[in-house]
């Protein structure tokens, strides 16, 4: 398939895809990603190795799309951890147990 990342134009197969990344260790997930095999990968990181540009010099959009055309699962940013409650927390001022406390 022929695609074009970064104004150049790249005949990307996806053989070549699973082919380029199958000893290539996966980053860690903090943006949009793409399941190649059974890893998840950054599509940046994808984009980097299959096209061999500087990962600047592309966006994950134009990486995501080629991986969709070429039949690859491709996912959104993850959603932010949510912040725990304040009330969750043991505070200094709270007693670890009653014994420290005895009844009056």
């Amino acid at each position: 398939m022929r695609c074009v990342i970064a104004r150049y134009p790249f005949e990307l197969t996806k053989d070549g895809v699973l082919d380029a990344m199958k000893d290539v260790s996966p980053e860690p997930v903090t943006g949009e990603s793409v399941t190649i095999g059974r890893r998840r990968y950054p599509v940046k990181q994808v984009g980097e190795v299959v096209t061999r540009q500087d990962r600047r010099d592309f966006t994950s959009g134009e990486v995501t799309r080629a991986m969709t055309r070429l039949g690859f699962t491709c996912h959104p940013q993850p959603a932010p951890e949510p912040r725990p409650d304040a009330s969750s927390f043991w505070t200094p001022s709270q007693p670890l147990d009653g014994a420290a406390f005895p009844d009056v």
